[in-house]
């Protein structure tokens, strides 16, 4: 068996490689890198990270954003969101970006994987799983980059977050609000009380 088909035999259909994960099993990594993807066995998403497409009646099956990341950052632990998902939280953002935020503690800046943007932003902390209570803080803290009317939006934010439940957002705050956030959010629960009494 020549070298190339023993390099053939390790890839899976719908994985992302990294030049130097496919090191171990090729002799010439850079030489069959380049026939692989002259021949359509893998898509090159970005230097150094390449693509087994999946296939599908319809054709090729795009790499998952998630393995991408992962790929990329070499690590399991990032966040990976998008302002469309404001628009699930009922408060007046209707917009759509193309645009992919990545929260991560490795890269800051703004990368194109297969085509895609995606937005890598440093973060000292942000959580496992994405839940309601962090996208409305992540609203909050990323305000600025939002289409719609900041006013609407902000106070209808205000009374969403009211009238839900205090302590999980208030634990969503106090980990991942920037300061302009907290601030605005402490401003907001005291008003509610000086109302309530």
């Amino acid at each position: 068996m020549n070298a190339l088909a023993e390099l053939r035999k390790y890839l899976k259909p719908g994985q992302v490689y990294r030049r130097v994960d496919l090191e171990q099993w090729s002799n010439a990594v850079d030489r069959h890198l380049k026939l692989l993807v002259a021949e359509g066995t893998l898509q090159k998403m970005s230097p150094g990270l390449y693509y087994y497409p999946a296939k599908a009646s319809f054709g090729d099956v795009p790499p998952e954003d998630e393995k991408l990341v992962r790929a990329f950052l070499k690590s399991d632990d990032f966040l990976l969101t998008s302002p469309n998902l404001y628009n699930s939280l009922g408060v007046g953002t209707t917009q759509l970006y193309n645009k992919r935020v990545v929260y991560n503690h490795k890269r800051h800046g703004e990368f194109q994987l297969g085509g895609k943007v995606f937005d890598f932003r440093l973060k000292h902390k942000f959580p496992k799983n994405l839940s309601k209570e962090f996208l409305f803080v992540d609203l909050l803290n990323n305000l600025n980059e939002i289409a719609e009317d900041r006013d609407d939006v902000l106070q209808s934010v205000k009374e969403k977050v009211l009238q839900g439940p205090q302590l999980q957002i208030k634990r969503a705050i106090n980990a991942y609000a920037g300061e302009r956030t907290k601030t605005m959010f402490n401003k907001w629960a005291a008003e509610s009380l000086t109302h309530a009494g």
